[in-house]
């Protein structure tokens, strides 16, 4: 029997990404195929690099797409950057700082970390010591960890950084497009992201920027394939570990070289195009705004029925919120019936938050009034039949309150 088709349920994704899709990015991805060296396409590369410099804030000539999702842009970074043996400092402030660690340690590195409690961020003289201590070649953190919410102060571990002649990673994943990013003003080497938060794309396209000293160094280990090497084309130091991966390599095929490294995943690129051209048209000041805006209206919509939220808000990212469960809820029981009976989808967290926390993210095509207002009043709805002690239209009005405001 032919299995049916693909038919997805009706869903509005307010859970901590992958979100909504915007409409016009699944319209820019139904675009005809056409070859991967087609002028056109060269010609929507280069507008992609373009854009994302925008996006990113800066001006490096190596910005483009790693095919796949956040996650690979994270391990080109990584894998391009470390050779074994190299000694790499990662401060971890929730789940997704241990991921860059394990990255780094499957790059054969010599990773060191610091943590801080999560749910709260570090403070830039514990970074300091760590790398006056570890004297790194590369230190990797994370921007916005959506498994804490909190977003992490970059500008003083830049010039940290800057100072003891580290490298700096950043993992932006979870807040490019909805918090402010400065790469250059920072003085970021290499920033990784993907479509499926802030930018409302779907997942499987990672944008990265690579600062020129950072060029520096994953140059100096390039390795040209046999099969398209020139006469004349030397190798230079250790040679990456990952061939799909290969950042030199990725660089010179989105280059004026075009040198042939994979095929580029065509409606990907269509659909990184268009949320990058969506981004920019609106402003990026004014696109921090909008998140900023609604997730605010969500945090006083959940305090306004009388729930309480996680972590340090001084430091919350604008765009999700960490919601603690109420004693004598089952949280996965709130969130199928949200599911089942609203078509609202939010999520719950990882490690130490699991079952602990509903983050709800506002973010996006979703970072808008009414996906917010919606999904309050669906929450009370749900929290009352449950029996939760809840203020009657407290969700709501609490948000048009702030939305007053």
């Amino acid at each position: 029997m032919p299995a049916d088709p693909i038919a997805p349920p009706p869903r509005l994704l307010m859970g901590p990404g992958p979100i909504t899709a915007d409409p016009r990015v699944l319209r820019a991805m139904s675009g005809p195929l056409v070859g991967q060296f087609d002028p056109a396409m060269t010609a929507y590369m280069d507008d992609v690099m373009t854009l994302y410099r925008q996006v990113f804030a800066t001006t490096n000539e190596q910005t483009m797409l790693v095919d796949g999702t956040s996650r690979a842009g994270i391990e080109a970074a990584l894998v391009s950057l470390l050779e074994p043996g190299d000694r790499v400092l990662v401060p971890i402030f929730g789940r997704f700082g241990h991921l860059l660690a394990e990255i780094a340690e499957r790059c054969a590195a010599d990773v060191h970390t610091v943590e801080v409690p999560w749910g709260t961020v570090f403070e830039p003289e514990v970074v300091e010591a760590a790398v006056r201590d570890v004297q790194p070649k590369v230190v990797a953190v994370v921007h916005g960890d959506t498994s804490t919410t909190m977003c992490q102060p970059l500008a003083d571990i830049a010039e940290i950084c800057r100072r003891n002649d580290a490298i700096l990673y950043c993992d932006v994943t979870a807040s490019l497009g909805g918090n402010e990013f400065l790469c250059d003003a920072w003085g970021v080497d290499v920033a990784t992201a993907g479509l499926q938060k802030c930018l409302g794309g779907p997942s499987g396209s990672a944008p990265i920027t690579i600062s020129e000293r950072a060029v520096e160094v994953i140059n100096g280990r390039k390795h040209i394939e046999a099969g398209i090497r020139s006469e004349g084309d030397s190798a230079h130091g250790t040679r990456i570990a990952s061939n799909y991966f290969d950042l030199a390599m990725i660089m010179d095929y989105w280059g004026k070289q075009r040198l042939n490294h994979h095929t580029e995943a065509t409606s990907m690129l269509y659909g990184a195009h268009e949320c990058a051209r969506l981004l920019v048209q609106e402003g990026l000041p004014e696109a921090v705004e909008r998140h900023r805006l609604h997730g605010e209206a969500m945090l006083a919509g959940v305090r306004g029925l009388g729930l309480h939220v996680y972590g340090d808000l001084r430091h919350k990212l604008n765009n999700v919120v960490a919601v603690l469960i109420p004693d004598g809820l089952d949280g996965d029981v709130v969130r199928e019936a949200l599911l089942d009976d609203f078509g609202i989808e939010i999520g719950t967290s990882f490690g130490p938050l699991h079952g602990k926390v509903w983050r709800i993210g506002t973010m996006g095509y979703n970072a808008r009034k009414d996906a917010v207002l919606t999904t309050l009043a669906a929450l009370e709805q749900v929290l009352r039949a449950e029996g939760a002690a809840v203020t009657a239209g407290g969700g709501v009005g609490a948000a048009r309150e702030r939305y007053a405001a």
